[in-house]
């Protein structure tokens, strides 16, 4: 066992100390900016947007898109600095992960949990009072599930996966209440696509790095096991799936042919992304169904928008 993941996992910020977790502050900013995980944060805040705009009556933005992402903001840097927490020892066993605040020392773990707690009660306060309750439910949802179910049920089934792609699924409603929508046919259009999306780009992540994962304990699909392209054919399932999901929007007047055309287009390419890599699992497939489901999502929700807006405009 390697000196990193002999580290004590105390909550004693004294004790954490002598092992490095109290760093220089500019060091300490840098590893809260790992905590927080930017560039998940962004799309988070993406979706959400995306939301939002589907979400509104007119097609003027307020003041309460801003007050919205800012409060959702908060709870997802609660949510993961509550999940680097949980894994901080399973993370200490994994090579790609093994470096973060946490497993390494540089950050105590009882002020990590304590600022995901206070962020995520802040955020929730916050869109409670500036958005509206619904937003702030949902969110406070989004945390459980994601920090509290998903996070821990890694380390026992691959249905896991399952549990996740909820929360991961919700920003967009999240949006969408903010700007008054009711949860109808619209939220369900939108939490679907998304909910359909994660599994062909969660499984090519689980299937680049499941040794690590084998190694960590984590029982994500394929989890080092000998599967040929089980993991493959599932995200082919999903991906086919998708394709009359993500054509609802138009079915339910919310944007026009052009929408479907590129969706049904995009569909097509994540799904032929998918078939590849069920074909041949190598890790070029798997980063090429990977790459195609980043350009996908907001690819997708960006034609969504402007083709919404142009028929608002119309009328």
């Amino acid at each position: 066992m390697s000196t990193v993941s002999q580290l004590p996992l105390s909550s004693d910020v004294t004790k954490a100390a002598e092992y490095g977790a109290i760093s220089k502050p500019v060091t300490r900013v840098a590893d809260y900016l790992e905590i927080v995980k930017p560039k998940i944060s962004m799309m988070v805040l993406l979706t959400v947007s995306c939301g939002y705009v589907l979400g509104m009556e007119t097609s003027t933005v307020s003041i309460t898109l801003l007050h919205a992402c800012l409060g959702i903001a908060v709870v997802a840097v609660g949510s993961s600095a509550i999940n680097q927490w949980i894994e901080r020892e399973t993370d200490g066993r994994m090579r790609r992960t093994k470096n973060r605040p946490l497993p390494s020392g540089r950050l105590a773990p009882s002020e990590v949990l304590i600022v995901g707690f206070l962020a995520a009660i802040i955020g929730c306060t916050y869109l409670t009072v500036f958005v509206n309750p619904l937003t702030a439910l949902l969110t406070g949802m989004t945390f459980v599930l994601y920090a509290g179910v998903y996070t821990p049920l890694k380390r026992y089934t691959s249905l896991c996966t399952v549990v996740g792609a909820i929360p991961g699924a919700l920003p967009p409603v999240l949006g969408w209440t903010a700007a008054g929508g009711r949860l109808d046919y619209g939220a369900f259009a939108l939490f679907g696509t998304l909910f359909l999306w994660q599994f062909p780009h969660f499984f090519a992540i689980a299937w680049l790095y499941r040794d690590d994962y084998c190694q960590a304990g984590l029982r994500m699909l394929p989890a080092g096991k000998s599967l040929p392209r089980v993991t493959g054919l599932l995200a082919v399932v999903y991906a086919l799936g998708l394709i009359p999901v993500s054509l609802l929007p138009s079915q339910f007047g919310m944007a026009g042919s052009f929408y479907s055309s590129v969706a049904l287009g995009l569909g097509i390419a994540y799904l032929a992304a998918s078939m590849l890599f069920a074909w041949n699992e190598t890790r070029t497939s798997a980063r090429r169904l990977l790459l195609t489901s980043l350009v996908y999502l907001p690819a997708l929700l960006l034609v969504l928008v402007w083709d919404h807006q142009r028929l608002l405009d119309r009328f």
